[in-house]
C-alpha cells in the first residue's frame, strides 16, 4: 500500500507516541486478515502540492511495486498565488495513468475547502471554495476513468461535524482519521480488496478542547498565518476585491464562477480529451 499526497495522509492530526499515525495506517492494519502484516509506504508530506507527488512521491511509489496507492493531494494548491488548474490536472493525471499502468487500485478522495473549514468571510472563503471545487472536479474525472477506490470527503456532513477535526480545523483528528479509514476500509471491503477488521470508530484520546485550539493559533497557526502571508494572502485579498467589484456592480460570482468553469473545462480537455 502505497501512501501519496499530503499532511492529510502523512497522519497530522492523529498523534500517537509522539508521531503521526493517521488514516492510512489505520487503514493498512485492516487491510488483511489472520495478522498478516501490510507493506505500507507512506510518501505523504505536509505541504506537498500536486507537483510534489508528480515530481517526488510518485517514482517512488512505482518503485514500491504497490497493490493498492492513494493519491489525496490539492488543498495545498489552491492555497497558492501559483494555483493553476491546468498544471494540476496533468501532474495528477500523469500519476494516476502511471500507477494504473502498473496495476494499482487507486484510492481518492475529494476534500472540503479550506475557507469553510477555517470559517473564512465570504469574500476570502469564495475564491477559495471555486478553486477546491475545480480540483474536485478533476479528482473525480480521474476517478471515473481509472475505476478509483473514491471518498467523497466534501458532503456536509463531513465538514459540518466539528468532532471529526483537530484543534486547527484543517486536518482530522483522530475520530477523523478513523472515519476516514473507516469509509475506505468499506468502500475496499465491497470491492473484495479489505478482509481484515475495520477501524474501531472512537478515539482512544480525547478531543481537541478550545484550550488546544487557542494554543495551537498561538504556536503552530501563527507560523502558518506569517508563511501564507508572504504567498497566499496578497493574492487572496486581489480576489476578495473583485468578488467585491462584481457584486458591488451586481453581476455576483457568475462571471468569475464562469472564468474558473472555463479553464476547467480547458484542463479536462488537455488531461482527458474532454
Amino acid at each position: 500500500f502505497a501512501v501519496l499526497g499530503d499532511s492529510l495522509s502523512e497522519g497530522v492530526g492523529d498523534r500517537v507516541d509522539g508521531t503521526w499515525r493517521g488514516w492510512a495506517r489505520l487503514l493498512a492494519d485492516g487491510l488483511t486478515a489472520e495478522r498478516r502484516d501490510t507493506a505500507l509506504l507512506n510518501l505523504a508530506a505536509g505541504g506537498a502540492l500536486s507537483g510534489d507527488v508528480a515530481h517526488r512521491q510518485a517514482a517512488r511509489a512505482l518503485a514500491f511495486r504497490p497493490h493498492l496507492a492513494s493519491v489525496v493531494v490539492g488543498v495545498n494548491d489552491t492555497l497558492r498565488r501559483t494555483f493553476d488548474i491546468g498544471a494540476l490536472a496533468r501532474d495528477l493525471g500523469r500519476v494516476c495513468a502511471d500507477l494504473d499502468a502498473a496495476g494499482a487500485v487507486l484510492l481518492t478522495a475529494c476534500l472540503p475547502d479550506p475557507g469553510r473549514m477555517l470559517g473564512l468571510p465570504p469574500p476570502l472563503a469564495r475564491p477559495l471554495a471555486r478553486r477546491q471545487r475545480s480540483v474536485n472536479a478533476v479528482v473525480h474525472a480521474l476517478s471515473d476513468r481509472y475505476g478509483a477506490v473514491h471518498l467523497h470527503l466534501a458532503s456536509d456532513g463531513w465538514t459540518a461535524d466539528r468532532a471529526l477535526w483537530s484543534a486547527d480545523r484543517l486536518h482530522p483528528g483522530e475520530r477523523g482519521h478513523r472515519a476516514v479509514a473507516r469509509g475506505f476500509h468499506r468502500l475496499l471491503a465491497d470491492r473484495g480488496l479489505a478482509h481484515g477488521v475495520p477501524p474501531a470508530p472512537e478515539p482512544a484520546q480525547p478531543p481537541p478542547s478550545r484550550a488546544d485550539t487557542v494554543l495551537w493559533l498561538a504556536t503552530a497557526g501563527t507560523g502558518w498565518l506569517l508563511r501564507r502571508s508572504h504567498d497566499l494572502l496578497p493574492q487572496l485579498l486581489l480576489l476578495a476585491g473583485a468578488e467585491l467589484r462584481h457584486w458591488a456592480d451586481g453581476t455576483g460570482p457568475a462571471p468569475l464562477d464562469a472564468r474558473a468553469d472555463t479553464a476547467l473545462a480547458a484542463a479536462l480537455t488537455a488531461t482527458m480529451g474532454r
